[in-house]
């Protein structure tokens, strides 16, 4: 029998297996270190402002109203036009309110001449009555009739005073210093007929209020902060306030908190607030919509860090820090140290403040949060970390800049 078949077999075999030694020994080459971008996180005062949508009142309204009947006459302003407290804005036809004075002053007339007549005959019958020439009664009657006179003096002056003040009526003024508004009723009209009739309006508007709600959370955390003198909270009173107008545009003028409601909203949960500001310009109007920045404060030792860098998962917020790292040897299994991984950090976010997120607990300062290449970043794998592009550009090492929001990032609130 020839050997040669059955040799040729178990050679293959024994060279198959001496290949697969060779691979079994060659361990599967290290993933290069991820390059990274980081940021040196630095403890630092944010102010405390909230973003609330507010509208503008303005500081006074007043409604100019006829107060007597009669017909209108002719309106004396322009309308849209800045006029001064006391000025005549229309005029109501007189003539009957004149007739009504001078019916007034006729009948004070024919009082003072029958309490003139009643006081002569009283002095004359106190002046008889020692000499018996008239009767105690006779003197009691003339006396009473003295006084009804009197009276009736005053009852008449009274009339004439009240006729004069409607007279004045008639000539309808602003009662305040302001813009007055457009006509409610044309000339022709009668006004004033069984209630007071709305001619206009005028509004003081170099003042104008901005009225805004705030959620009770928010102010809670702003006095805890207070309490716990994490926060630098001004009074009410103090605080202030900075206009954003609809076209994006930052209002010059600041304005002051001056009212703060001592009651929720029970449908919003929210506390009205309201802040007065000056508006030299008009360029602020009633019923205007705005955006309010209400610097009520300062956070102190916070981290700014940027949006993109907050990773979340169900249970809380964290980022990845450049520090030492633990991981597992692939071929033998052992645990070793990384002297430069990603390392997970949790953290406590507070709000949002721009581009980046307040982070009030989990940092320490010269932490180094990884910012950018955070794709091939994995958790305790080795990295490669340099300053991050955005501070080099800013050229302020260490300090936080503007990122792209992360488009799975939460709502602003406490993690």
């Amino acid at each position: 029998m020839n050997p040669l078949p059955l040799r040729t077999p178990l050679l293959a075999i024994g060279l198959a297996a001496a290949l697969a030694a060779c691979h079994k020994q060659e361990a599967p080459p290290a993933p290069p270190p991820a390059p990274v971008g980081v940021i040196d996180a630095q403890p630092q005062t944010v102010p405390l402002i909230q973003d609330q949508v507010g509208r503008i009142s303005a500081l006074r309204t007043a409604d100019v109203r006829a107060r007597v009947p009669g017909i209108l006459l002719k309106r004396v302003y322009a309308e849209g036009t800045d006029v001064k407290a006391g000025q005549k804005l229309f005029q109501i036809d007189p003539q009957p309110l004149t007739a009504e004075l001078n019916s007034q002053l006729a009948l004070l007339a024919s009082a003072r001449a029958t309490a003139a007549n009643n006081k002569a005959t009283a002095d004359r019958n106190r002046g008889l009555i020692g000499k018996n020439y008239v009767s105690r009664q006779d003197l009691d009657t003339a006396e009473a009739a003295q006084r009804t006179a009197d009276a009736a003096v005053k009852q008449a002056e009274a009339n004439v005073q009240s006729a004069r003040i409607n007279l004045g009526f008639t000539d309808v003024v602003s009662p305040i210093d302001g813009r007055a508004g457009q006509q409610q009723v044309t000339e022709g009209a009668l006004v004033g007929q069984g209630d007071t009739t709305l001619l206009t309006q005028v509004d003081q508007i170099d003042q104008v209020y901005v009225n805004f709600s705030m959620s009770v959370s928010d102010l809670d955390t702003m006095r805890r902060a207070a309490a716990s003198g994490d926060a630098t909270l001004s009074a009410t009173d103090k605080s202030t306030v900075s206009i954003q107008l609809p076209d994006g545009s930052d209002y010059n003028e600041k304005g002051m908190l001056d009212f703060s409601s001592a009651t929720v909203n029970p449908q919003t949960g929210t506390v009205n607030l309201r802040a007065q500001l000056a508006n030299p310009d008009i360029r602020l109007l009633p019923g205007q919509f705005v955006t309010v920045k209400a610097n009520l404060g300062n956070l102190h030792n916070v981290y700014l860090v940027p949006q993109a860098a907050v990773l979340r998962d169900p249970g809380s917020a964290y980022v990845l820090v450049v520090g030492e790292g633990k991981t597992k040897d692939p071929q033998t299994g052992e645990e070793k140290t990384v002297q430069s991984a990603a390392v997970r950090r949790p953290i406590v976010t507070d709000r949002i403040n721009g581009a980046n997120w307040i982070v009030t607990g989990g940092l320490k300062p010269g932490d180094k949060i990884i910012i950018d290449g955070l794709a091939k970043a994995k958790e305790n794998g080795p990295v490669n970390a340099s300053p991050a592009k955005a501070t080099q550009d800013a050229g302020a090492p260490g300090a936080p800049a503007p990122a792209k929001a992360a488009s799975s990032a939460a709502p602003a609130g406490k993690q």
